[in-house]
């Protein structure tokens, strides 16, 4: 098979399993398909091993694992727990206490990973609203949301707004000014939508085991908040390269007299770190071949030119909740040569993950949390249980984001 064949078969055979999610009749996932994709290409010569070293992006790669130990930081110290059960504990009312959390999660994704929030939150919230008597289906799709639109606010809140910072070099505080308003005025979306679809219906008995939750570390903890908001400094102010701040950032966690290197190191997403630069090999055999060139070209000539503003924002919208927002997000950057084209794949890649379960990670996170520990919806599925806020959610954060690009820039046309 010519190099040039081969790199088109791995390419739709990896995109195929980034819609489906795995193979069928194998228990392989989307970051075994990029290995193996990536490992085929090498085998076979489609790439040299030159070109797939050359190919993965260093820079993203170290920003994610920076910030990824960052993250760990936090929940190693129990922050992310004794957070929670302080939040959900306080003697207030549903629909207050509804915002709070709305609003803790969305600050806490702008600076943190979303989805390390859901995953170091959910069990904690599930646990509380059951003391409670409170039903933790509305918290739980509130906290999904609220990380999904937080994370949208800044560069670093999740993984496809590091990679499109990165490979576009968009100014931290200059994309801050584009994602901060969508991002705030969302998080009230959230609270409204989610408000009033629950209004009168928020107690409910359930019986839940208590969550295993790690001790609350105050000097760990403090360590966390000093070295995150120096890093955050740094990234708005020093002209030193934001892979090597969170780099450096990450290592200043890892300085410890308690805590192991590797209870830290355990807590970083490998999976995901692998999946990026499996997807980079892919995706760089496949523009090399020029199937990337060619497929962008053939889109034109039937009207539909991603270059174009108002085109790129629909494409990501849909891709997202097709082959997962990463994955697009990778496909799509080629194109991305206009100045709106990053705050355009950053916001609208981010919020479309609201519109279904499947088009984010922090959905899925929390859906399995839920599953887990023996919580489900008394009405619907999960899936249908989601849509039903999910679906009204994304269509006004969508709408309050291409007009807040529209206000700053003037226009989305070209």
């Amino acid at each position: 098979m010519r190099a040039v064949d081969l790199s088109l078969v791995v390419f739709v055979a990896v995109y195929a399993v980034m819609i489906t999610g795995r193979v069928p009749g194998l228990a392989l996932d989307r970051t075994g398909a990029c290995w193996l994709g990536a490992t085929a290409l090498l085998l076979f010569g489609a790439l040299s091993r030159e070109q797939a070293w050359r190919a993965i992006d260093v820079g993203t790669i170290g920003l994610l694992l920076g910030l990824m130990v960052v993250s760990a930081q936090f929940r190693r110290s129990g922050f992310y727990a004794h957070l929670t059960r302080c939040l959900a504990l306080r003697q207030t009312s549903p629909t207050r206490l509804l915002g709070e959390l709305i609003a803790v999660t969305g600050l806490l994704s702008a600076v943190l990973t979303n989805d390390v929030v859901c995953l170091a939150m959910a069990p904690v919230l599930i646990d509380t609203c059951g003391r409670r008597g409170l039903d933790p289906v509305p918290f739980l799709l509130a906290l999904a949301a609220a990380a999904n639109v937080g994370s949208a606010a800044t560069l670093i809140g999740n993984p496809q707004n590091m990679l499109i910072g990165q490979q576009l070099a968009l100014p931290f505080a200059g994309y801050l000014l584009d994602g901060a308003v969508p991002a705030v005025a969302g998080l009230f979306v959230v609270w409204v939508v989610l408000a009033r679809a629950y209004r009168g219906q928020w107690a409910r008995s359930l019986p839940l085991p208590a969550a295993a939750l790690e001790p609350f570390d105050r000097w760990q903890t403090s360590k966390g908040v000093v070295v995150l908001v120096v890093l955050i400094a740094g990234l708005l102010c020093l002209p030193v390269p934001r892979e090597v701040q969170a780099l450096a950032a990450g290592g200043l966690c890892l300085l410890s007299r308690r805590v192991r290197t590797r209870a830290l190191l355990d807590l970083v997403d490998w999976q995901l770190l692998l999946l990026f630069a499996g997807l980079f090999i892919c995706n760089a055999a496949f523009a090399q071949a020029g199937h990337a060139a060619h497929g962008f070209a053939w889109l034109r000539a039937q009207g539909l030119d991603v270059a174009d503003p108002i085109t790129l924002f629909a494409t990501s919208v849909v891709g997202s909740n097709l082959v997962s927002n990463v994955p697009l997000t990778m496909l799509l950057l080629p194109a991305a040569d206009t100045p709106l084209a990053g705050p355009i794949l950053a916001l609208a890649t981010t919020l479309a993950g609201n519109l279904l379960l499947v088009g984010s990670i922090a959905n899925l996170i929390v859906v399995e949390a839920a599953t887990r520990l023996g919580v489900a919806p008394l009405r619907r599925s999960w899936a249908l249980e989601h849509c039903r806020t999910g679906v009204p959610i994304t269509l006004a954060t969508l709408a309050i984001a291409a007009l807040w690009l529209w206000l700053r820039h003037g226009t989305l046309a070209r």
